[in-house]
């Protein structure tokens, strides 16, 4: 190939790795708007955790004391 075919290439090929990920941030960015607003999930008390990170602070959501986890149980 020529130096000017393989520049081009080069250029199509940054051009769709851009594409693919600008369409899976926009999609992924889309679907916590999507939760946020059915309420399957509430994102804020997650952004607190930035502030709020230390040991003893109260967990955000309770566990399930039963969790199979492989062959044991916890």
């Amino acid at each position: 190939m020529e130096y000017e075919a393989l520049v081009n290439l080069q250029g199509y090929v940054k051009f769709f790795l851009i594409l693919i990920v600008f369409i899976l941030f926009y999609s992924y960015a889309f679907s916590i708007y999507r939760r946020d607003k059915k309420g399957e999930r509430d994102f804020e008390k997650y952004s607190k955790l930035v502030h709020d990170d230390s040991s003893a602070s109260a967990p955000l959501e309770e566990r399930e004391q039963n969790k199979v986890i492989g062959n044991k149980e916890k």
